[in-house]
């Protein structure tokens, strides 16, 4: 009987790790006003990959502090921004979803990085070339060593996969570097991650300057959306996004604006380029533009109702990620004591 039960045990394992979803790390920085671009780009699905994927979430406060901060702000943000996380349907219960400060292994295992990675690599990445030019007067060494940090929660879980829009593909190409160079010396200890790059609402621009990327810091506060943006300014925004003079809603080269706001329709409607050709053949740009408007009101709708009701709940919200970082912890301390320990450290 005793063979029979240990074949099964054995079985079931084997099909658990034959069946075992990968894993997706992803963190974003709690820098306060949360904008479309961040919910479309990132958040959302963050949402949709909790079914299909193991997910673990954080929110990135170390990485804030390489620009200074007011304090009480600081807090605030992170509390708002873990709100509403929770309130675009981020859940706790699926999947570990915690402040990054919260758990110690991230900077440890960040200052254990910072010494296999290359000072030329660093110099090399143009997040911080382009922040070093808006802060010339605070060029400190975390705003240059950062990616180290980085590298370091993504591989602190041993992620199969990290989601990232474009614009960060170069951060992840420098983690895989450092996860293959620490490898290489040591034998298999970390993961490399794959890019996890969604084909819809990845990269959505300002409604101003349809050639950047929307932002909280652009200057025309008509050109980027946040989410908990009344309905009447989220209308009036989009009433006066930049369009074109061609007056025909399709997706087209140089048509910046006009591609954009379909991006945007295409991503909360679920409806392809194709079929928004087709609805809107015939009517001009001001349908167009109120009926995106009135899309994304709908769509945010249910998450600034939801965020009103967790922001009252401190305790909860509390529970939730403490909880996370004692789950974050647990299971990043695995792999930050096996890295230790191949380096050389005594371990307690």
């Amino acid at each position: 009987m005793h063979f029979f039960r240990d074949c099964i045990v054995i079985c079931n394992i084997m099909s658990e790790e034959i069946e075992r979803k990968k894993r997706v790390f992803s963190a974003v920085q709690p820098s306060g006003g949360l904008t479309l671009g961040n919910y479309l780009g990132a958040l959302k699905n963050w949402v949709k990959m909790q079914d299909e994927f193991e997910c673990i979430y954080a929110l990135a406060d170390l990485h804030t502090i390489t620009v200074r901060q007011e304090p009480a702000k600081m807090r605030a943000n992170i509390m708002e921004a873990y709100a509403l996380f929770l309130a675009c349907g981020v859940d706790p219960e699926k999947s570990p979803f915690f402040i990054q400060s919260h758990v110690h292994t991230h900077a440890e295992l960040a200052w254990l990085l910072n010494c296999y990675t290359q000072f030329g690599e660093l110099g090399r990445m143009t997040q911080f070339k382009d922040k070093s030019a808006k802060h010339a007067d605070n060029i400190n060494a975390g705003l240059f060593t950062y990616p180290s940090l980085m590298a370091a929660d993504i591989l602190l879980y041993q992620a199969d996969m990290v989601p990232v829009g474009a614009d960060q593909k170069q951060h992840l190409e420098l983690t895989r570097d450092i996860a293959q160079r620490f490898n290489g010396i040591y034998g298999n200890v970390f993961k490399i991650p794959e890019a996890y790059i969604p084909k819809a609402g990845a990269r959505v621009m300002s409604l101003q300057e349809p050639t950047s990327k929307m932002s909280k810091s652009d200057t025309n506060v008509n050109g980027c959306i946040y989410v908990l943006d009344s309905p009447d300014v989220i209308i009036k925004k989009f009433k006066r996004a930049v369009t074109d003079s061609d007056a025909c809603v399709r997706y087209a080269d140089g048509k910046d604006g006009i591609n954009n706001l379909m991006s945007i329709y295409s991503s909360v409607t679920g409806k392809s380029f194709d079929e928004i050709e087709r609805e809107f053949d015939g009517k001009g740009y001001g349908d167009f533009k109120l009926a995106v408007g009135e899309a994304v009101v709908e769509e945010l709708r249910p998450i600034q109702e939801n965020f009103k009701k967790l922001s009252a709940d401190k305790a909860y919200l509390q529970q939730c990620y403490a909880n996370g970082a004692e789950l974050a912890l647990r299971i990043s301390k695995r792999t930050l004591d096996k890295a230790m320990k191949k380096i050389g450290f005594v371990l307690k």
